[in-house]
């Protein structure tokens, strides 16, 4: 929604980049703008009304310029919609959802509508601080709805080749998006396919076509859900062909959890 004077939209940050004294610089999801970047002068200052927005994973109302200065908009006011203060008790949680906005970044247009995006990071967001779900199930799912929003879509009704509805050894073509047995298309890249088991295809298929509002609504088994994270992570890397610090980082931090909980089960 615009006015002559300002533009007034909701948004989440996916990005902060400190810049001079108290300035920063923001990447925000805008729902009715895409992907836009905004300059937020004096948000370092202590008494800055807008402080609190002008933060990495904050979603507000934003009144901003009308119209861009240069490749920026510059921010008049803003007000805090949601914080996600239980992520920001948990640094491991806080550095997923990092991912999430990084993820989301790398995929969203600028100057297009990102509604569809801006629902499905919000409720990640959510799903991390409230729905007390394995993080590996949440990000599995959140990663999986993503590419298919980006239109990287899978074909998972049946085997590409053979066409039958419940593959024989089901394996995942990471290249090309598509289902098959996995005797069906042995002259493909055997590195290109990853393989399912029943369950991990069912909650992938459950990802893709099932209902939005239920994406994070299933359960699986310790290794069946390590073997959806496997074939989710490829498939994004191979479709987007780039890899995510914050997710490096998120994946540093779990390490270290680890070894934490197995030096501390070790003492016991």
């Amino acid at each position: 929604m615009a006015s002559a004077a300002r533009l007034v939209t909701r948004g989440i940050v996916l990005r902060e980049t400190v810049t001079k004294e108290t300035d920063k610089i923001l990447t925000v999801l805008s729902e009715d703008h895409g992907k836009i970047a905004v300059i937020a002068k004096g948000a370092r200052r202590r008494n800055c009304k807008y402080a609190a927005s002008a933060q990495i994973l904050a979603w507000s109302e934003w009144v901003l310029s009308p119209t861009r200065k240069g490749d920026y908009y510059y921010v008049h006011e803003a007000s805090i919609l949601a914080l996600f203060q239980e992520l920001r008790l948990n640094l491991t949680a806080f550095a997923l959802g990092c991912y999430f906005a990084e993820l989301i970044e790398s995929v969203a247009l600028e100057e297009i509508s990102a509604r569809r995006l801006s629902r499905h990071l919000l409720n990640g967001l959510y799903a991390l601080g409230a729905l007390h779900k394995p993080e590996e199930l949440i990000k599995a799912a959140f990663e999986c709805k993503l590419l298919c929003l980006a239109g990287y879509e899978p074909l998972l009704d049946a085997c590409a080749y053979c066409g039958r509805e419940n593959p024989i050894e089901p394996v995942l073509d990471v290249i090309q998006g598509i289902l098959h047995c996995r005797t069906c298309g042995l002259n493909n890249n055997i590195n290109n396919n990853i393989i399912l088991c029943r369950d991990s295809l069912a909650a992938l298929r459950h990802i893709v076509y099932g209902d939005e509002k239920r994406l994070y609504a299933f359960r699986l088994e310790e290794q069946a859900l390590k073997r959806l994270n496997t074939v989710v992570e490829k498939f994004l890397y191979a479709q987007l062909d780039r890899k995510f610090g914050a997710l490096d980082f998120y994946k540093s931090l779990k390490k270290f959890d680890n070894n934490y909980n197995n030096l501390n089960n070790l003492n016991k």
